[in-house]
Order: structure tokens, then sequence, then C-alpha cells
């Protein structure tokens, strides 16, 4: 059976030199008759900034985490994943195009999971994207444009791109897109960038996480029993 590699290949690329100082800066020059630069110059104590930080993200000041831009270099993930992070509002995205770029040979293709696991099925899927793939080399060899012969490209095939956020829409991505609810390719590949960003910024590790633990209750309509459902909760309050 052909070996394949379904998981999302994500790397940091570029983040800010100080995140935690940064962010910290932010935080204590609203709440401080000091200059910005006079905070940022003596932060030092690494506990105090971070207990400041909690304190203040968890009253709902999230300008303050706003500030932080990362970029990460994404690979191998399915145009039906990237056609999810899109609609992600205050991220940047520049993405392989299938206008201009032609694929030559079998283009490289997602398996789904629940196809995968499923030897008869996975040998038709992989029959039929390289029956995809001779059409579309059909229609390049006569002279259609890469842009009117990428319309017979299935959501499956794979795709690469650059993806910039702010830290206040990562943990809101994270939010989202790491609940049981999210379709499990992107859930696999937000927590590959959580886990970039955890690498050097382990204080974060808290805040990257379901939407159920900044909640401490599901409230989705469907729960996958991680955490007491909103109606339990306010039943339980007698709310």
């Amino acid at each position: 059976m052909e070996e394949r590699n379904n998981k999302p290949v994500v790397k940091l690329i570029s983040k800010p030199e100080n995140i935690l100082k940064t962010v910290y800066t932010a935080c204590r020059t609203c709440y401080s008759a000091d200059s910005p630069i006079n905070i940022n110059e003596s932060a030092n104590d690494e506990e105090k900034m971070l207990k400041l930080i909690r304190n203040v993200v968890a009253s709902g000041h999230h300008s303050t985490i706003e500030h932080i831009q990362l970029s990460f270099a994404i690979s191998n993930v399915s145009r039906a994943c990237t056609h999810q992070l899109v609609r992600h509002r205050l991220m940047s995205f520049s993405q392989k195009s299938q206008r201009y770029v032609k694929e030559k040979g079998q283009f490289d293709f997602l398996i789904p999971p629940t196809i995968d696991k499923n030897p008869e099925l996975r040998e038709k899927f992989i029959s039929f994207m390289s029956n995809i793939s001779d059409k579309y080399q059909e229609f390049i060899d006569a002279g259609i444009p890469a842009e009117d012969a990428r319309a017979v490209l299935p959501n499956a095939a794979s795709t690469s791109l650059v993806a910039s956020l702010n830290l206040r829409e990562l943990i809101h991505l994270a939010q989202l897109r790491l609940c049981t609810r999210a379709q499990y390719e992107i859930r696999t590949m937000v927590k590959a960038m959580c886990e970039e960003v955890v690498k050097v910024e382990p204080w974060l590790k808290d805040y990257l996480v379901p939407k159920c633990e900044f909640l401490g209750f599901c409230d989705e309509h469907k729960s996958c029993g991680r955490k007491i459902t909103k109606e339990e909760l306010f039943a339980k309050a007698n709310i």
C-alpha cells in the first residue's frame, strides 16, 4: 500500500523578539502613569509580567495582545482546509496559485482519515485522483489555460501558503478550531501552529486551547463531553 503523509507541515517563520515583554508593556501602559518606554526598559520580573497579563486578558482587555504578529509557513494541507482557514478575519494569506502554477504529473493530494483507514475506499480514492490528474493534463496539453483547467482539481488537492495573524486572532483561532467539533485536518493544522508558538513562548500554552477551556463549559449544540454543557451549567445554577 502506498504510504502518504497526511499531516500538515507547519513552521513559525516570524515573531517579535520579546513577546512577553511587549504584551506586558501594552498591559502596564493602560494602568500606569509611567511611559511605555520606561515600563519596557524596566520590565525584568517574569512572574510579575505574567500575573498582570493574566489579569488583563481575563478581564477582556484583548487589544493588549494584538501587538504581536506571527507568520507561519504551511504546506501539505488540502484546499478544503484552506477554504475554512481563509474565513477567519484579521489574517493575511499568500497561497500557492492554481492559476499560475501548473500541476505536472500526479498532483499532490490529501486523503481524509475516514477514507484512508478503509483499504478498499482508499484505493478507489487514489484511482479517482489519478483520473482527475489525467483529465487536467489533457486540458493543459490542449492549450487550456491553467486558470481554467484547474476547474477539475478537487478540494483534496494539496496546497501551501504563508499565513500571518496577531496573537489575539491566534487565540481565537485556537478556541474555535481545536474544538473536537472542528474538522480533523484544520484541527491538526491549528494544533501544529499552536505547538510551534509554545516551543518558543511556553507561557502561551494556557491560552492556545479550545474555547471550552476558557469558558469552563461547552456552548456547542453537540458536546463531545469534555466539559459540562451550558444548559447543564445553567440548570445547576437554577438560571
